[in-house]
């Protein structure tokens, strides 16, 4: 692997200006695809396999001419103070307003208040319903402006009025995530490097990665189903992993400019080093993405294809396009101090690329990297500060045991929307369960008496405890199904309610005997439950997959077992106390203004399998650049606790900046209004710190200390079967160059060849 990857980095010296160019086409080429490219498809909210799903795809079926997911509107109506919607003034506003929605284009019904007795006991609340003939996502302009035209000229009668449902769904507010994350990136580049032209080579270079990916998947959008969503978390992932990948290629390079290499061999032996790191660290990032389609959620499944592109592409271009533009610029890129003593050197002795590592400081004055101190103090006390990572990080796990989950909904809109105050609304007028009705669709096609096989079911259902009333059953034209809705007395986050929607289902074979018709349950309650339940099954069988897959890449890279499993326990860690902070921020609220959040609830079902995906990817890119570096140090020669050492004098730093950037990249995320995209923001902003600064930095090195020459142990009939890969570049140590000029360095463990 490194002999392969230092030779495409010489062509990609060499050739460089071939090389900027093809990138350059391949962005115009899919530029020019997404510009001609059909609109991007909306999130599909199809869970295949649930019983919440089935009811959807049954109502389809059944009603024919109308989708069970369908645009509709609830308009609100709230009198003011002391008054009725009753009234003749508030009466006459509200069936001025239905008669004028009805005409309107795409409507399919339009049903008064005073008509199907949704107005609150209290007279102070009522809501209209409108139904469209199509989904939102293909709802008209036209219809749009003819529903908020009526709303305004109710609103200027006196009324409160507000419009829930999808048919006038407010845009969440679009952040400055990407803005932010790359001007923290710049000044993290800057103060690590101390080079403008280092500084900005990982960004320009994770800029063009991100457009090309962003303009393949807008261009593929319709073809394969990329949502925006898709695109925004590419975006994230790519911008991170691009600034990463490229981080660890030029501060390798500046390390071997530093050890006396001429620019081309120092660009090759980057890129046979660093770069092997990058491959791997990429691969097992696109494995855990890929190993969403696991999960078997079609959305899910899209973003990590998606993003597995994303990360892909920003493995070529640190392999190919970084050597590239360092041909450009060969010099720019070092401290500012390097090149002035470089330009001194050039100018006594024309042809030489001599000088030490602090360019004309003398030998022995450069102050002990804290990198180096740490890993000293901790391999002093490795049995304390594992201890102490290991409850910190499992105290910080402990509130993800309280983890509920569940969809977002209007309940967790800002308050100045329409969507949740109308939400609200409804909620203080007909009760908390209002807004979480249950949708049961009962099927009597083999009844011999459908209408009291119905009746029967409705009857079960009003009887049961927590149901506070039943709708009048709506048939179809073939009077072989019916649509009954049952209002809760709790809200539609209640745990309550999840038991009530187990309570009806557990009782359904009694109910079905009885009646002779079957029925399911469906509705944002009971979708909560399948999708939490769909989640927690798949979660094994993933972590299967992606872990075991993760195992067998990580043992070829490091040649060890126990290795490995340190990996995946630190992993755990991660995970377990980034799930903590979630539900303590998004779920409990503690600290939540602190983050823009401003409403809490139960977590995205979603979440927690993304969040395991995605981090352990990134997890593993920490464990491969800085355990590496450990193994290289260790196979040449050194003792356990000194290549320790010796690894994070090469590596902390930069895999702290790297960390850093991450963090700024995911936390930007934030600034937006899309809570799924705000939540992974944090989790993943949260899980990068604790992987990065807590285990690869305390948890990884006490275990190595412990472990001594032992972490390297691998059985002979093992070491025979598995590939060499040689990711430390030890075939480059034996045949590369001695450098031209290389002066001697104030510390032995600095001339470690690689």
């Amino acid at each position: 692997m490194a002999t392969f990857l230092h030779r495409v980095a010489h062509w990609a010296f060499r050739r460089r200006r071939t090389v900027v160019l093809v990138w350059v086409a391949v962005l115009a080429a899919v530029f020019l695809g997404a510009v001609n490219s059909s609109e991007a498809p909306e999130d599909s909210a199809s869970l295949p396999g649930i019983e919440s799903q089935q009811a959807f795809d049954l109502l389809d079926e059944r009603f024919p001419g109308t989708e069970a997911d369908g645009a509709q509107a609830r308009v609100v109506f709230v009198a003011e103070d002391g008054q009725r919607v009753t009234s003749t003034a508030s009466r006459s506003a509200i069936d001025t307003l239905v008669d004028a929605v009805a005409d309107g284009p795409q409507v399919a019904e339009a049903t008064s208040p005073f008509d199907a007795h949704a107005v609150s006991e209290d007279a102070s609340t009522a809501y209209a319903t409108i139904t469209y003939e199509t989904t939102a996502e293909d709802l008209s302009e036209a219809s749009k402006e003819a529903l908020t035209e009526a709303v305004e000229q109710a609103r200027d009668t006196g009324l409160t009025v507000e419009v829930g449902g999808s048919a006038l769904e407010t845009e969440p507010a679009q952040g400055i995530g990407e803005v932010l994350g790359i001007l923290v990136a710049a000044v993290v580049l800057l103060i690590t490097f101390g080079s403008l032209a280092a500084a900005g080579l990982p960004l320009l270079t994770a800029v063009l990665g991100v457009g090309i990916s962003l303009a393949t998947i807008t261009a593929l959008g319709s073809a394969l189903g990329f949502s925006s969503t898709v695109g925004e978390l590419a975006m994230m992932l790519g911008l991170a992993v691009g600034i990463d990948y490229s981080l660890f290629v030029v501060s390798r390079y500046r390390e071997e400019r530093a050890k006396g290499h001429q620019a081309q061999e120092a660009a090759a032996l980057s890129v046979g080093t660093a770069g092997s790191a990058v491959v791997f660290a990429g691969l097992t990032v696109v494995i855990a993405l890929l190993g969403l389609s696991v999960v078997g959620v079609p959305t899910l499944t899209k973003m990590g294809v998606g993003s597995a592109g994303t990360v892909l592409v920003g493995v070529l271009i640190a392999l190919t396009a970084v050597p590239a533009l360092l041909g450009f610029w060969p010099d720019a890129v070092l401290p500012r101090r390097d090149r002035k003593g470089r330009r001194r050197t050039r100018t006594r002795h024309p042809g030489r690329f001599g000088g030490n590592r602090k360019g004309t400081a003398p030998a022995g004055t450069a102050r002990t990297p804290w990198g180096v101190r740490w890993a000293r103090f901790v391999t002093r006390r490795p049995v304390a500060v594992l201890l102490l990572t290991v409850v910190g990080l499992g105290a910080l796990a402990i509130p993800s045991l309280n983890l509920r989950m569940g969809m977002p909904g209007a309940e967790s809109k800002p308050t100045t929307t329409t969507e949740r105050r109308a939400y609200d609304a409804l909620a203080d007028g007909f009760g908390p369960g209002f807004n979480g009705p249950l949708t049961v669709v009962v099927d009597v096609k083999g009844a011999d008496d459908p209408a009291a096989a119905v009746t029967g079911v409705s009857d079960r259902l009003a009887g049961t405890e927590g149901i506070v009333s039943v709708s009048p059953p709506h048939f179809n034209e073939a009077k072989d199904t019916a649509v009954v809705s049952a209002i809760p007395s709790t809200g539609p986050a209640s745990e309550q309610t999840q038991d009530l929607v187990r309570t009806i289902r557990d009782e359904r074979p009694a109910i079905e005997s009885a009646t002779g018709a079957e029925f399911q349950v469906t509705g944002t309650t009971a979708l909560n439950i399948d999708v939490g339940r769909k989640m927690q099954d798949a979660l094994v069988p993933y972590l299967a997959v992606v872990v075991g897959l993760a195992f067998l890449l990580l043992m070829v890279v490091f040649r060890s077992i126990l290795v490995p499993v340190k990996a995946a326990l630190g992993f755990l860690l991660s995970v377990g106390a980034a799930l903590g902070a979630i539900v303590t921020v998004f779920q409990e609220g503690h600290g939540a203004g602190l983050f823009g959040v401003e409403e809490t609830g139960p977590i995205m079902s979603t979440m927690p399998i993304f969040l395991v995906g995605i981090v352990f990817g990134l997890a593993m890119d920490y464990q491969v650049f800085l355990v590496s570096r450990i193994r290289e140090a260790h196979i040449h020669g050194e003792q356990p606790g000194q290549a320790v050492v010796t690894g994070f004098r090469h590596s902390a730093q930069v895999v702290g900046a790297a960390a850093l950037i991450m963090m700024a990249v995911f936390g930007g995320f934030m600034t937006g209004g899309e809570s799924m995209v705000k939540m992974a923001g944090f989790g993943l902003a949260s899980a990068v710190f604790f992987d990065a600064f807590v285990v690869r930095m305390a948890f990884v090195p006490a275990v190595l200390a412990l472990l001594g020459r032992r972490a390297w142990w691998l059985p002979g009939r093992l070491d025979r079967l598995l590939p060499r890969v040689d990711v430390e570049g030890e075939a480059l140590t034996r045949r590369a160059p001695a450098p031209n000029g290389a002066s001697g360095d104030d510390d032995r463990q600095e001339s470690v060849r690689v």
